[in-house]
């Protein structure tokens, strides 16, 4: 699957909103209109199964969205959603600037130390932590164990997520 055909998880389904079917999101970046301008988004349900669906209309309501979906005509049907996550596909997502990337860019990135002129490869990056001080890549060392870097010039050097790669300068003092 190619890079820009993924699908990136931007709210879930709160609750429903009305009788006619709509339903009210929690979106997980309140400052993003993404899911303002789609046309098609996929539903992930709590058990796992997905299904793309169209979008009929999407509106804000303070830090919420409101998305009526299609075929999705009453509040029954809107409950049945409850939970779900709604995603869009990562060609989506706005450009970036230069030294900026999505989370989902960097899961699955290769994870290499920097020796002096060389890289050695250590892990893969499995996901990305948000934290209230901090953000931190959790990587999968290639020796098994799991491990948080803090995501600081201290422990990265650079990243590089066309290529999927990141480049570590140390891992010393991170605990798994």
């Amino acid at each position: 699957m190619s890079r820009d055909s993924r699908w990136v998880p931007l709210a879930e389904v709160a609750r429903p909103h009305g009788v006619r079917g709509e339903v009210r999101l929690n979106v997980f970046n309140v400052s993003s209109d993404t899911l303002l301008h789609q046309d098609e988004v996929l539903l992930r349900m709590p058990d796992g199964e997905e299904h793309e669906v169209s979008v009929d209309a999407a509106r804000r309501a303070d830090k919420a969205i409101l998305l009526k979906l299609h075929s999705v005509d009453d509040r029954d049907r809107a409950e049945d959603l409850r939970g779900a996550t709604i995603c869009v596909k990562r060609s989506a997502l706005p450009a970036l600037d230069d030294g900026e990337f999505y989370n989902v860019d960097v899961e699955g990135a290769e994870a290499r130390l920097r020796e002096g002129e060389a890289e050695r490869r250590v892990g893969v990056v499995e996901r990305v932590e948000e934290y209230p001080a901090a953000m931190a890549l959790v990587v999968k060392l290639d020796a098994g164990k799991r491990v948080e870097i803090p995501l600081t010039n201290d422990f990265v050097e650079r990243i590089d997520a066309a290529a999927g790669v990141v480049v570590l300068t140390t891992i010393e003092g991170v605990e798994g």
